[in-house]
């Protein structure tokens, strides 16, 4: 046989079993082989376990505050901010940020107590900043629905640092208001993101945790680190989630009782005062 049809017909069943395994994986919801691309659809199944930890009450309690340190700021404001007769929770951020990228796993796991995503998707923070590749999510395109709440989210720039979404008028009197002029946030954090408005009420300014924790794994070894409250993955994303879950639970006056009732909250908010 010539060798050149050899080589062909060898060719040729490569890239058949390379477009079978292809179609496989993507008919599996996003599987493992997808994780880790930019922009590719969180899997239904790692939504679904995402929930589940988040509504896990013996988890969150037993984290309580967990590794957190940087807690959100108390504001002066009379009135929650409303969107659609909701409490609002405001996030800004971007996705090449590192500091913003830690951030989302909390707030994904916060915001699941609430509500549910649609349209999550994968993301790393930038391969060239401080902890680069971060795996994270963008909140870019996502949906949430909540009875209780509405999200507002703005990811201003891509993790190549290319322009994304500018805030409305509203959003940047919020941020402008509550951070760049706000006495109670440092100086040196002042202008910076992450930043989370929760109502008004209170702001988050700057990361509470360090993106450190999840050097090294990916989106399915995190999750699955997230059912050991000894380790210091699930001690810093539920800690995390779990402040971000007082401040919602104070703007809303404990909707959701299930949630809200737990002990850690209440400790939580105490310790902000």
């Amino acid at each position: 046989m010539d060798k050149r049809l050899l080589y062909v017909g060898i060719g040729i069943i490569i890239a058949i079993v390379v477009v079978v395994a292809l179609i496989l994986n993507s008919s599996n919801g996003g599987g493992k082989a997808l994780i880790g691309q930019d922009n590719v659809a969180v899997s239904a199944q790692q939504l679904l376990q995402l929930k589940d930890i988040a509504m896990n009450a013996s988890i969150a309690d037993a984290v309580g505050l967990g590794s957190a340190a940087n807690l959100p700021t108390f504001t002066n404001a009379s009135s929650v901010f409303l969107t659609n007769g909701k409490p609002t929770v405001l996030y800004i951020g971007a996705d090449f940020c590192p500091y913003c990228a830690i951030t989302r796993w909390g707030m994904v796991i916060a915001m699941l107590r609430f509500g549910n995503f649609t349209k999550l998707h994968y993301m790393t923070s930038s391969a060239t900043d401080v902890y680069p590749n971060t795996p994270t999510f963008t909140f870019y395109n996502s949906s949430y629905q909540s009875n209780v709440i509405s999200f507002i989210e703005l990811e201003e720039e891509t993790n190549t640092y290319k322009p994304l979404q500018s805030p409305t008028a509203l959003e940047n009197n919020v941020f402008t208001k509550y951070d760049l002029n706000n006495p109670n946030v440092a100086s040196q954090l002042r202008g910076g993101i992450p930043f989370i408005d929760y109502g008004n009420i209170s702001i988050q300014a700057a990361a509470e945790i360090d993106p450190q924790v999840v050097k090294g794994y990916d989106w399915s070894q995190i999750i699955s680190l997230l059912n050991n409250t000894s380790s210091p993955v699930t001690l810093a994303l539920i800690g995390e989630a779990n402040v971000f879950t007082a401040q919602i639970c104070k703007i809303t006056n404990n909707s959701n009782p299930a949630v809200c009732s737990q002990p850690y909250i209440k400790q939580i908010l105490s310790y902000q005062s």
